[in-house]
């Protein structure tokens, strides 16, 4: 009787990893833009992978091992900085509903110059529907490490676990580190950088540690405590990497030594090491099998390499974060279960082909539905969701959207560029200014034939741009858009 009991004993972390839901973990990169990294995304007009001259100057390994096994879209949009991402992923809508169209400033209202005055500058609150939220009701930890920046400070999403987290790991309203240093106790020790030190990181501090090396460690720590108490988890792992300051990570300076972005390019490679630590704990807990990763980052590269169009930020892509153009918006995509298992039911029901690039148009807030449908779960029926459940292109199905998918990148504030609404459909895009840029008020580009957005056919194509802004009108309007203002708070809508 006893050897039976051990026998079954031990069967039984297998029969509950079988009944169990997938886990899940999301890595979010910070400022990590489409070519940061030795992955090519560009894809040709065959749809085969480019090399540009930036995927020779990074090293990113581990992104390589997730891209062989799994999938990566070629056109993946983030908003053009950071909070309104950070939102769309919690909510699964697109900026102009949620209405947190500016990154959130920690000290006050971030609004600038003709803003909407009644724009979400507070962020997530308690009781807003949220993917975390959402998962935690069907049984998972949640689990949230590094940079949250859902809101300001003394707001309920300062702290992320008022918003859905069950673990709250060094996430505050903070969208950048005091210092990547444990010797300056991550800013504590900085008096320069006080306002922007990392809370609960006490244990590293005076340490020869480098932040995105701390951040792992915790949460590698959280997930064999999950793994312990037999919990499917949520792993939000988001780390403040690669955001400014640019201070060089030690462990990989050495590989960029006297070349010009050589700080950035070993903090990505730092970023790369905690990707490829956790897929590396997954496996030797014996649960990569069963554990869904999705890669991204939260919009367009900071690197600042040089010249917009030149081999630097993002060619050839066009210019870089807070941008209208596509360096300031597509960002890095991959998803892929850590370990391939034909023979798993998790994986039989989502076998993502490996080694595929799709041209198919993802966006932030397709994580919200793909997620709660990996799950299992679904959000309340009276919270809108602007994205679409993505698992049947990960399946590798064919014709899943039928028609050309919109997505609308709303920015009514001022920022490196200022007073913008783009509206992508299909291969055109629009970008209409609220206040004329070099005398433009509109700018139309066929990004099948010109993705560096050289070419603007807002005067050859009027038909085209009349259609476009109709389209671009209706959505604000669907979507009820806050607008900029003038001077007496009246809003300023986009007219033709």
């Amino acid at each position: 009787m006893k050897r039976i009991l051990i026998i079954l004993t031990g069967l039984f972390p297998a029969v509950m990893a079988l009944s169990a839901p997938p886990n899940i973990v999301v890595f979010l990169v910070d400022d990590m833009g489409i070519m940061d990294t030795s992955v090519p995304f560009i894809t040709d007009k065959n749809g085969k992978a480019e090399r540009h001259p930036l995927n020779e100057f990074y090293r990113t390994p581990a992104m390589e091992r997730l891209a062989a096994q799994g999938m990566r879209f070629n056109t993946f949009y983030a908003m053009s900085v950071c909070s309104p991402t950070r939102v769309s992923i919690m909510t699964g809508q697109t900026s102009a509903r949620h209405t947190t169209t500016q990154f959130i400033k920690p000290e006050t209202n971030n609004r600038g110059g003709n803003g909407p005055s009644k724009w979400g500058w507070k962020g997530l609150a308690k009781g807003d529907v949220t993917l975390p939220g959402e998962l935690r009701k069907v049984g998972y930890r949640t689990i949230h490490a590094g940079k949250a920046h859902f809101g300001p400070n003394g707001s309920e999403g300062e702290n992320p676990e008022n918003v859905g987290f069950d673990i709250n790991i060094a996430g505050c309203a903070y969208g950048q580190p005091g210092s990547y240093y444990g010797k300056d106790d991550f800013g504590w020790a900085n008096k320069k950088r006080i306002k922007r030190a990392v809370p609960g990181l006490e244990k590293y501090h005076g340490k020869d540690i480098y932040l995105t090396e701390a951040l792992t460690l915790e949460m590698n720590a959280a997930i064999r405590e999950a793994v312990a108490d037999g919990k499917p988890f949520f792993a939000y792992m988001s780390h403040y990497a690669v955001h400014s300051p640019f201070q060089p990570d030690q462990r990989f300076a050495e590989n960029y030594k006297g070349k010009k972005g050589a700080a950035f390019a070993s903090m990505i490679e730092g970023m790369d090491k905690s990707l490829g630590d956790i897929l590396d704990q997954l496996d030797s807990l014996g649960i990569a099998e069963n554990t869904l990763v999705m890669f991204l980052g939260d919009n367009g590269t900071d690197a600042r390499l040089g010249p917009t169009h030149a081999i630097a930020s993002a060619a050839p892509l066009r210019a870089m974060k807070g941008s209208h153009y596509e360096g300031g918006m597509r960002v890095p995509f991959i998803t892929s279960w850590a370990k391939r298992d034909a023979k798993n039911s998790h994986q039989q029901s989502l076998p993502i082909p490996a080694g595929r690039i799709v041209e198919d148009l993802g966006t932030v807030y397709d994580l919200f539905p793909t997620l709660l449908s990996v799950a299992g779960a679904s959000s309340p029926v009276d919270h809108v969701v602007d994205g679409i459940d993505l698992s049947g292109i990960l399946r590798g199905d064919r014709g899943v959207v039928k028609e050309p998918r919109e997505f609308l990148m709303h920015f009514p504030h001022s920022h490196r560029s200022s007073y913008y609404t783009v509206l992508r459909k299909g291969s055109w895009k629009l970008i209409y200014h609220y206040k004329k840029t070099d005398d433009k008020r509109f700018e139309l580009f066929n990004l099948a034939n010109d993705q560096s957005e050289s070419n603007d056919l807002s005067a050859s194509q009027p038909e085209r741009l009349r259609e476009m802004m109709k389209a671009l009108i209706n959505s604000l309007e669907h979507h009820q858009a806050q607008y900029p203002e003038d001077g007496n708070g009246k809003p300023i809508k986009p007219v033709l």
